[in-house]
């Protein structure tokens, strides 16, 4: 979007905003638990957690909802959810606490650690380091190679997400710009397994779950009747929330563990912002500091220039946004805030700091709730920076749902293609393309008939199936199996490339990074 346009869709927020001021009163626990409810009713959550810690005690915790609807088990603070990329500050403070045991440095070649590690461009192989896996400026594009960790379950391991990275082409220059990635987070957790010579998943029990007392915090394979009370994925569909992608007895070990594979309780996520917060009374260990003064600062570093929205001018005042190890770092409303947030298959988290105010904000959601997450946290986080600059929760929704129609009408706003003449593409429409491909990175894929339909199905992500539909814009892959956006189908040749439908959806669904050489044909019969 050209500068001119960001700078009318930030006057049209910063008009929006005023227009919508109310008048919030009462006490900071009401206040919570008031929009808690709000946002509850507004959005129809599955189930949800909040609690606000200030000044070291916690005054407020909110749960409401189920952990699976329809089984009568209630939210409660010790409920297990997903709390996804918020994982990966945890992960951060891992190898900050090996830095200060000396088992690595920050400025260590990946190499030294791992010699078989290796990226598209020898040079990046050679000069990446151990900072660089967190910070998010290894020019790849968002999400690269994001299908080998989602949809989950699948085949692929975390060697295989190691050894993939070398066929990922990098779409910018390395340490030119932000992108988000999790596949170097991976790499960071096999980095500190390889310096302290224990796995990741037992590393982070002994170095961060364990002496910091989180201890309802899982990563790694366990069973639910270890714990019980685990909060499950829910999805939309048709309005309504349902069940999606729930446990079962035995919780498996994931190759994404350091970039989103922990689950805590609402309490242990509060324990953690304690920590934080006042890291003379509870970030300590055996009596001495969990972790160094230095370390501390150098994870809250602003390491990597983010992108600043127009929102965040309007709605926070802000002026810079940045990406520490693990964190993202701006102001608001002249206050410091340190955060992020979590998303993965039905389930949402966020996790706010407000070092200078001494306040923390845990969102915790067990289905799809981009917009709530949203709207909930800016209206907790705005009753601690500008309480009378807050038009809560309704008001947040109302101010999205313009910022939406200013987008569409903008001359910049993105018209996606009319598919809806889309008919199943018979086999001899696709002969030319029928067959088996595989990607360097991704695997086998096949493109075969079944009965009188074509489907595309990847051997190592079983749940990535999909027809083929014809379209006069071209063919494109309309998935059955899991949720993902769908996608064009793009011959070249003996080559096959794939592109999103919606060029914003999901960066997980990372097709562009696919590039299928034909390796046969289909099965016969």
């Amino acid at each position: 979007m050209p500068a001119s346009k960001r700078w009318d869709l930030k006057a049209a927020l910063s008009l929006a905003l005023f227009a919508a001021m109310p008048v919030q009163a009462g006490d900071d626990a009401a206040f919570i638990e008031a929009e808690v409810d709000a946002a509850v009713a507004r959005y129809q959550l599955p189930g949800i957690a909040v609690g606000v810690l200030r000044n070291g005690e916690v005054i407020a915790r909110v749960m409401r909802g189920e952990t699976r609807i329809g089984s009568g088990e209630k939210i409660d603070a010790d409920s297990i959810f997903k709390i996804a990329s918020n994982s990966k500050a945890m992960t951060g403070a891992l190898l900050a606490r090996l830095v200060d045991q000396g088992k690595l440095a920050w400025d260590d070649p990946v190499i030294r650690h791992l010699p078989d590690f290796r990226m598209y461009e020898d040079w990046v192989t050679r000069e990446i380091q151990v900072r660089d896996l967190l910070i998010h400026n290894s020019g790849l594009p968002a999400g690269a190679g994001d299908l080998m960790l989602w949809p989950s379950p699948n085949g692929f391991s975390r060697a295989d997400v190691l050894h993939g990275l070398r066929y990922l082409k990098p779409r910018w220059s390395f340490r030119s710009r932000y992108a988000y990635d999790n596949t170097l987070y991976i790499v960071a957790g096999e980095v500190a397994a390889a310096a302290a010579g224990d796995s990741y998943e037992a590393l982070m029990q002994r170095e961060v779950f364990t002496p910091l007392g989180l201890a309802r915090c899982r990563v790694g394979e366990w069973r639910q009747a270890e714990l019980g009370n685990v909060a499950q994925p829910h999805r939309l569909r048709d309005g309504r929330f349902e069940l999606s992608g729930a446990d079962g007895e035995v919780i498996s070990n994931t190759p994404m563990a350091a970039a989103g594979g922990v689950r805590c309780s609402l309490n242990d996520m509060l324990r953690w912002a304690s920590v934080w917060l006042i890291p003379e009374k509870n970030g300590l260990h055996q009596g001495k500091p969990w972790l160094s003064a230095r370390q501390r600062s150098e994870v809250w570093q602003a390491h990597m220039p983010m992108p600043l929205s127009a929102r965040m001018q309007a709605w926070d005042g802000s002026h810079y946004y940045a990406y520490g190890y693990g964190w993202r770092l701006s102001d608001i409303d002249g206050t410091a805030r340190v955060a992020h947030t979590g998303t993965l298959n039905g389930m949402y988290s966020a996790l706010t700091l407000l070092p200078e105010k001494n306040t923390g904000i845990v969102v915790l959601i067990n289905g799809d709730a981009s917009e709530a997450r949203t709207v909930l946290m800016q209206s907790l986080t705005k009753r601690f920076t500008a309480p009378g600059n807050n038009p809560g929760v309704a008001g947040y929704a109302r101010l999205l749902a313009e910022e939406a129609a200013v987008k569409k009408q903008s001359p910049a706003g993105r018209v996606l293609p009319d598919t809806s003449d889309r008919r199943p593409a018979s086999p001899r429409q696709l002969a030319a393309m029928l067959g088996q491909w595989r990607d360097p990175w991704f695997g086998e894929v096949s493109i075969c008939p079944e009965g009188k339909a074509v489907r595309w199905r990847s051997q190592k992500s079983p749940s990535m199936f999909g027809q083929v539909m014809a379209s006069r814009h071209g063919w494109l892959v309309a998935w059955e199996g899991a949720r993902l956006t769908e996608a064009w189908l793009l011959p070249q040749g003996e080559k096959l490339r794939m592109a999103k439908l919606d060029p914003d959806g999901d960066f997980s669904d990372d097709f562009e990074d696919l590039e299928f050489t034909r390796t046969g044909a289909c099965p016969a019969g």
